[in-house]
């Protein structure tokens, strides 16, 4: 073992000690699945947090995998603002990939680290309480003119209750939650990833919650990676949307944080998930690699 690698064990010693018995939930995108080496070596990472007294827990989407295969099948998709209307058939398809073959991998590469993950989705044990979402006026960007849009089974989350995976954590387990939940009825609904994980992050008054995507951080200019911020508080995550500095899809982006931290996760992290030791290098060391956000 080379000196540098004592140095990085050194630095890493006191938050490893700060960190033991917290929890951290971490959230995948689909992208970031699609990849068995980048999924292989982001098993290795979360094994370690594992294994130092870390209770992780797992949420992951699949909006890519989805795509694909409902191009392969011929199921035609309607994407509207960025957001998904799932019909029938692609609920059908949404149910195959997240918890079927996203799920399925990902405790696959777990277990060839000898992490004893446990494979749910927002429904099982009550998880996530969600009702259809109602249609919403949106504005055709081509036409310039405002339309009713119905997402079909798209929900919103009303409740979570997290008994079940605390008795996983507790137990010694790593759940790994994908993006469905239901009703008191039993009718399924496709989730969005982040929303279910910053409120399963709120629930187990997580200490971080980690957004694994393709996107390094948040910018200042969000077409130059240069101007990377590694550090925010909440007052300046504010101060970046009524000064300007946010735009587009920064701004929801934000203002979920914000209320994450409101809400008492002690910290958010976005970050890349491809990028090797991302997870490590932000947890482990003084540097970090993405953006943290921090109430104050």
């Amino acid at each position: 073992m080379n000196i540098g690698t004592l140095d990085l064990l050194r630095e890493a010693l006191p938050y490893i000690q700060r960190f033991k018995g917290k929890t951290f939930v971490v959230k995948f995108s689909g992208k970031v699945t699609e990849d068995r080496s980048v999924l292989a070596s982001l098993a290795e990472e979360l094994a370690l947090l594992h294994q130092v007294g870390i209770r992780v827990c797992v949420i992951h989407g699949g909006g890519k995998q989805l795509t694909e295969l409902a191009k392969k099948l011929g199921v035609v998709q309607t994407v509207i603002e960025g957001r998904r209307v799932t019909d029938d058939d692609t609920l059908d398809l949404a149910k195959m990939i997240f918890r079927g073959k996203i799920n399925t991998e990902i405790l696959s590469a777990l277990r060839h680290r000898g992490v004893e993950a446990v494979g749910l989705s927002g429904i099982d044990g009550g998880v996530i309480k969600a009702v259809r979402r109602p249609p919403k006026e949106v504005m055709n960007r081509v036409t310039g003119e405002t339309e009713e849009v119905d997402f079909g089974h798209v929900g919103d989350i009303v409740d979570v209750d997290v008994h079940l995976v605390n008795l996983l954590l507790q137990g010694g387990y790593l759940p790994v939650i994908s993006s469905l939940g239901a009703d008191d009825e039993g009718k399924i609904y496709n989730i969005n990833a982040d929303t279910i994980a910053a409120e399963i992050a709120i629930s187990l008054k997580a200490e971080k919650l980690l957004l694994l995507s393709d996107v390094n951080g948040i910018y200042a200019d969000p077409n130059d990676e240069s101007t990377k911020i590694d550090r925010l508080t909440l007052e300046e995550a504010e101060k970046m949307i009524t000064d300007g500095t946010a735009t587009g899809g920064m701004i929801p982006k934000l203002q979920s944080l914000i209320s994450l931290l409101q809400r008492g996760v002690r910290s958010a992290h976005v970050m890349s998930g491809s990028m090797r030791n991302a997870i490590l290098s932000e947890v482990f060391t003084d540097e970090g690699t993405g953006t943290m956000l921090v109430a104050e």
